[in-house]
Formats: structure tokens, C-alpha cells, sequence
């Protein structure tokens, strides 16, 4: 027996639980909060989705979310070229930006090594980065990866990949609490972070 009157609205309902933090209630809320609304917004809200998935980008030089092969980011001639900050995900991108404290360019890892769930350094954007710390004219190359054990693995990692990098290497301070992802940090500490930056070392 079919859980609501409607299998049309089931099926929506199911559909809108996949998302996560979505359960069955929020997904119920959210379809009869579409049917009530004009029907040319739930249509517009429809094709976004689709319009995003099927024509967004990654960016060919940063690997950040993008509408273009080159991000807003990267095609800016204000952006500092000669300093570089390496992140986990499209994210942390957000997060920094917000903070209006880093006006450089970044580096989108795609996650961070866990062995765990099976990422591997080449299941990362690590090559590509060593790639452009050969060949783009960066001064500085800042860390900014989770402070957490599989982040600091990654630094640990990709600061030995970088061997031949002439520049500065370096890592937001530990204003970041210990476990803690950047999109969770508060706008002041996550600038303060990076501001406050310091060198890295093993």
C-alpha cells in the first residue's frame, strides 16, 4: 500500500530524501510547500536543476565549480597571480571568498587522502598542482585544508610533492578548531586564518 494518496507525490517525496539532511518529513514539507506555489516557479526550480547538471563546469585551471573552462575567479586580471591556495572542495572556496580576506587564486583538490574511503592522491588534483607550481609564476602557495588528520595528510603529502617549488609554503594558523571543515568556521576566524598564516613545516 502506497505511504501517501498521491503516487506522483511519493515519488517526489522519495526523490527530494535522497538530498542530504533531507528526511521523509522535510521532503513531505517541501513537495506540498511546490504544489501550493504557482506552477511556473516549481518549473523554474526544475530546470535550474537540470540547466546545473547538466552544463556546469569545472574550471580547467583551478578545478573550481565554473560556467565557463575558466572560472570568474581565474579569468579576473585583480586577482593576485603570484599567490595560490589549495583547498579540498568548491566549498571551501565560498567560505574564503566570504571572508573578502585572500584576493588570490585557489586550487580545488577535490577532497582530501582517506584511505578509509578510498581517495588516493590520484583520485586528487595533486598532479595538476604540482604542474602549476611549475609553471605559473606563484610566490606563495597557502594550505587550507581541513584541520583534521586526513587533511593534515594531504599537506604532508603534497608539501613533499613540491620539492621543487622555490616559493613560500604555508598554512591558515589553528584558528580553525581541530576537526572542523572551513565552511563551518565563522567569516572573522576563517579571515583571521588565513591573514594570520604561518610557514609549513614537517
Amino acid at each position: 500500500m502506497a505511504e501517501y494518496s498521491s503516487i506522483l507525490l511519493e515519488n517526489a517525496v522519495t526523490e527530494l530524501s535522497r538530498l542530504p539532511g533531507i528526511g521523509r518529513k522535510t521532503a513531505l514539507r517541501l513537495a506540498l510547500h511546490l504544489l501550493r506555489e504557482d506552477v511556473s516557479k516549481t518549473t523554474s526550480l526544475a530546470r535550474s536543476m537540470v540547466e546545473m547538471r547538466e552544463n556546469i563546469l569545472l574550471c580547467e585551471r583551478c578545478f573550481n565549480i565554473s560556467d565557463a573552462k575558466i572560472c570568474a575567479i581565474c579569468s579576473n586580471p585583480k586577482r593576485d597571480e603570484n599567490t595560490l591556495c589549495v583547498v579540498a572542495d568548491m566549498r571551501d572556496v565560498m567560505a574564503i571568498e566570504r571572508t573578502s580576506s585572500f584576493n588570490g587564486l585557489y586550487h580545488v583538490l577535490g577532497g582530501v587522502i582517506n584511505p578509509v574511503e578510498g581517495i588516493g592522491p590520484s583520485d586528487l588534483q595533486i598532479d595538476s598542482l604540482v604542474n602549476r607550481s611549475e609553471q605559473e609564476s606563484f610566490r606563495e602557495i597557502i594550505f587550507a585544508l581541513p584541520a583534521t588528520i586526513e587533511g593534515d595528510t594531504t599537506n604532508y603529502y603534497i608539501y613533499k610533492k613540491l620539492y621543487a617549488f622555490s616559493g613560500k609554503i604555508t598554512a591558515i594558523s589553528k584558528g580553525i578548531s581541530i576537526g572542523d571543515a572551513l565552511e563551518f568556521a565563522d567569516e572573522i576566524t576563517l579571515g583571521r586564518s588565513i591573514i594570520n598564516r604561518t610557514s609549513f613545516h614537517i
